[in-house]
This record gives structure tokens, sequence and C-alpha cells, in this order.
């Protein structure tokens, strides 16, 4: 038996695959200010996801407002004065809450993470991130390199068919 194509759309590579999952994950996210999904991968199997938003079982950012919103704090900074969590440590704490090991992990994440998500990373022993958009965060960037987690923007170009 042959394999051959309908005319549906070709399936995507990999990195296509598990970034559209990390957006669609996204979707999930309370925050005001940014929908983020990141995406915990290994062996091109999904083993946790996260968005950002406040902890379970506490009010949404929709419900409660945006504090640094109401401050005029700019993006990436004083991030201890959110109620949410970012994508990033969504997905690290759904791991530990179910006993999945993410170390040598990929992280598809819509953006790239900041310096304290970039710790955790680090620490969690991820192996490589791959994101979508950029953040003004490079104290993360030169950490994540020093630490040799592969640091690494998504691009539809980059696909080849």
């Amino acid at each position: 038996m042959s394999r051959t194509r309908d005319k549906r759309a070709p399936r995507p590579e990999w990195d296509a695959y598990f970034m559209d999952i990390a957006r669609l994950v996204a979707t999930r996210s309370t925050c005001l200010r940014r929908n983020v999904g990141a995406v915990l991968v290994r062996d091109k199997r999904i083993l946790t996801t996260g968005y950002n938003g406040a902890p379970s079982g506490l009010s949404h950012c929709l419900d409660a407002g945006c504090l640094r919103e109401k401050l005029g704090i700019p993006s990436g900074e004083r991030h201890e004065l959110c109620r949410g969590l970012h994508a990033e440590q969504n997905a690290i704490i759904q791991a530990g809450l179910h006993g999945v090991s993410i170390r040598g992990a990929t992280l598809y994440c819509t953006n790239q993470p900041c310096l304290i998500c970039a710790k955790m990373l680090i620490n969690a022993e991820v192996g490589e991130v791959v994101y979508e958009s950029g953040y003004a965060d490079p104290l993360a960037h030169d950490m994540l390199a020093e630490a040799g987690v592969v640091l690494r923007r998504y691009s539809p170009k980059d696909e080849t068919p």
C-alpha cells in the first residue's frame, strides 16, 4: 500500500507542530497584558504545558485586574508585583506535580523566557528553548548560553517542506 497525500495541507515539521500547540495553550492565559503558552517536549512527546495566569483556585487577572498595569510598570520589570505565574513556570510546576522529569527536554514557548524563568529552566536541566517572539531580557539570554542551554528563535521560514 503506497502512502499518498490527499489534498490536505502537508504535515507540519516538528518545530511548527509544537509551536502551534504552544500558541493554542496560550489561548488559556488569563493575563491582561500578554498571552504566553509553553510546551515541554522530549523525544517528540509532550511532557507538560503551561500558560500564564494566577495560581490555581485564585482570582484571575481578568477578574481582579492587573496591579502592574495600574502602577504603570513596564513589561519585564517588577515580576514580584504580578499575581500570575509565567507559562514556563507553570509547565515546570506541572512536571513536578505529576512526577515527570524534564531533564534534557525542549521548551517551546511563544515568548523568550525572562530571567526568572531562564534560571528555573537551567536548574531543571532543560536542554533547549525554542521561542517565537523576543523579550527584552539580555541577561536571560546570556545565562542560558552560559549554562549551555540552546536558545533558538523559531521562524516559520526555517521550515523545509
